[in-house]
């Protein structure tokens, strides 16, 4: 299953201005949804539309800074791969993981 399918469940009652995905999650139905609940949707257009939507390119931007800080703590194994069998041990292995990564000088 993709992630768009799931996507409409994750922000049905959510409160916000924006709502901010990748290509991925261009979908009509998805984009209506956000829309419904009074929020921007901040998606690329994918390139099959005929006619794209207008992004605003600066918080896109901030997206981008959000994805590279994940891919970082992807590279700790024991966080990308989730050897850790409870919520707690998990929440202490990915906080240790962040402070590791700031404290290396990682910057935005």
């Amino acid at each position: 299953m993709n992630d768009v399918t799931q996507a409409e469940g994750l922000v049905r009652g959510l409160e916000g201005r924006a709502v901010e995905g990748d290509k991925a999650y261009d979908s009509d139905a998805f984009l209506a949804r956000v829309g419904e609940q009074g929020m921007a949707a901040v998606i690329p257009s994918r390139i099959h539309r005929r006619v794209p939507r207008p992004l605003d390119t600066s918080r896109y931007a901030v997206r981008y800074v959000i994805e590279r800080w994940f891919g970082r703590l992807k590279a700790f194994r024991r966080v990308g791969t989730r050897y850790e069998k409870t919520a707690a041990s998990f929440a202490s292995m990915l906080a240790l993981a962040s402070s590791v990564v700031v404290l290396s000088g990682w910057a935005a």
